[in-house]
């Protein structure tokens, strides 16, 4: 994960846990606040992957005793090893399938999550996070302005928040920052809705992201 990349998602981290009145905030506060939230990412992934590894575990031990209890093995000599048996595909075994399916993603999370947290550590990311911060904290009545005028038939104090969010880091990059390639800030702005907001979402932002470029930059 690149610094940037990282920076824009403790951003987004960032802005889920500021109150409305974003001017009470000093640097040292959004630093505070994005390690606590790390903190709090950090050990939420920890239970998830212990009780995902727990749910693997029951999964093999599941196939062993399968194995050793087929018919097949049975009748072999003590001494001998199982040989391979087929297992069922009945509905019982695909939920078993469907637990390892989701071990996996629980694993991938918590690795990314690691990742995440070694990086906010890093000098390059927690200044680009206070300069996203404090460019909105300056800004905040032009770039919600922006959002206004852009997302025709939206109210928005009606949005999602965390898509609010994301538009408020991507125009404070396109407009404000302007130290990075439009399409890589539209681009993450989309993966960033993918992994945190609804399926509408990333077309949804993208379409007022494109207005920005068009219109602002």
């Amino acid at each position: 994960m690149q610094a940037r990349r990282a920076s824009r998602e403790l951003t987004l981290i960032l802005f889920s846990q500021l109150e409305k009145n974003i001017d009470k905030y000093k640097p040292e506060d959004f630093e505070k606040i994005v390690l606590k939230s790390v903190r709090t990412l950090i050990s939420s992934s920890q239970e998830e992957l212990n009780l995902a590894t727990s749910g693997l575990l029951e999964v093999s031990e599941f196939i062993e005793d399968y194995e050793n209890n087929h018919p097949d093995n049975l009748k072999r000599p003590i001494e001998a090893n199982n040989i391979p048996v087929q297992i069922p595909l009945t509905s019982d075994m695909a939920g078993r399938i469907k637990n390892i399916l989701s071990v996996c993603d629980k694993t991938l999370n918590a690795l990314e999550i690691a990742e995440i947290s070694t990086l906010s550590q890093k000098e390059e990311v927690k200044d680009y996070i206070n300069k996203i911060a404090e460019t909105f904290r300056e800004k905040k009545q032009d770039i919600d302005n922006i959002i206004r005028e852009l997302a025709f038939g939206w109210d928005l104090e009606r949005l999602f928040k965390i898509d609010k969010d994301i538009l408020r880091i991507s125009i404070a990059e396109l407009v404000f920052i302007k130290d990075a390639p439009h399409k890589v800030v539209i681009d993450e702005a989309l993966e960033l809705a993918k992994k945190y907001s609804t399926d509408d979402s990333p077309s949804f932002i993208n379409g007022i992201l494109a207005k920005v470029v068009e219109r602002y930059v």
